[in-house]
C-alpha cells in the first residue's frame, strides 16, 4: 500500500528517562489504587473544564479502524437527572424482583446494592457513554448512507476505561452503573436509533462521610503472568 494511500505525520513521542518513567507509573499505579466506586455522592460541583478534560481524554482512545463509535452525554440539569433515576429505578426494581437469577443477586450481597439509585440525582453530573453501533454518512445528494463499525464493544469499553482513570486523576470519584435494560436512556435524552447506552457514570465528590465495601482487589500475582 502506497504512502499516498493513507498519508502520515512524524511521531510526537516524548522519550522520558527511566527514573521518569518509574516515577510516573507509580505514582499513576498508587492513585488508581485508592479508586472505588462510590455510591454516596456530595452535591458540590464540579470545577470547570474537568468533565471536558476527562472526555477528551476518553475520546483519544484506540478504536477499530478508528472509527471512535462514541457519544458522551453530560447531564447536569437536576429535572432531566430526576427522570432518569425514576426510569433506571423502574427497570432496577424489577431486575431485583424478577430477572436476576439466585446466583446474580447473591454475587451483589458482598456489595449491598438494591433498586434505589439516589446517585442519579445526588451526583452533581451524570456522564451516559454511547456506542454507536454504525455510523451515518450524509451523501452529497442529501441522503444518508449507513457506515459499519467495527470492534464497537472493544473500542467504547476502553474509551470508558480513559474516561474513569482520568476523572479518577482529577480527585473525581465515579461509579460505573449499567442498569439493564437500558433503551430508557436513548429514549429520554433523545438520542438517534443507531446509538445504544453502554454505561452510565455518575461523576463528583463523596458526601462527607461516604463509605464504601469492604472488598478487595486481586493482588498482582493473581492476575499476571509472564511466559
Amino acid at each position: 500500500m502506497s504512502e499516498k494511500s493513507h498519508p502520515s505525520i512524524p511521531l510526537d513521542w516524548p522519550r522520558l528517562s527511566p527514573e521518569e518513567s518509574q516515577r510516573r507509573s507509580r505514582a499513576f499505579r498508587e492513585s488508581m489504587d485508592r479508586r472505588r466506586s462510590v455510591r454516596d455522592f456530595s452535591s458540590e460541583p464540579i470545577p470547570p473544564g474537568v468533565l471536558e478534560d476527562a472526555i477528551a481524554c476518553a475520546a483519544h482512545a484506540p478504536s477499530g479502524a478508528n472509527q471512535q463509535p462514541w457519544t458522551f452525554v453530560v447531564i447536569t440539569d437536576p429535572a432531566l437527572k430526576a427522570r432518569l433515576r425514576e426510569a433506571a429505578e423502574a427497570e432496577e426494581r424489577e431486575s431485583y424482583a424478577r430477572r436476576m437469577s439466585e446466583e446474580w443477586l447473591e454475587a451483589l450481597v458482598p456489595l449491598g446494592t438494591d433498586w434505589h439509585k439516589p446517585h442519579f440525582t445526588d451526583a452533581p453530573a451524570i456522564i451516559v457513554v454511547f456506542a454507536q453501533l454504525h455510523g451515518v454518512k450524509e451523501l452529497p445528494d442529501g441522503t444518508r448512507k449507513k457506515v459499519k463499525h467495527y470492534y464497537v464493544p472493544e473500542s467504547v469499553g476502553i474509551a470508558v476505561g480513559f474516561l474513569i482513570a482520568a476523572l479518577t486523576q482529577a480527585g473525581v470519584a465515579t461509579l460505573t452503573h449499567t442498569p439493564s435494560p437500558m433503551g430508557f436512556l436513548r429514549e429520554v435524552l433523545g438520542r438517534p436509533e443507531n446509538e445504544k447506552a453502554f454505561a452510565v457514570l455518575p461523576v463528583g465528590y463523596p458526601a462527607e462521610g461516604a463509605r464504601v465495601p469492604d472488598i478487595r482487589k486481586k493482588p498482582l500475582d493473581e492476575v499476571l503472568v509472564r511466559r
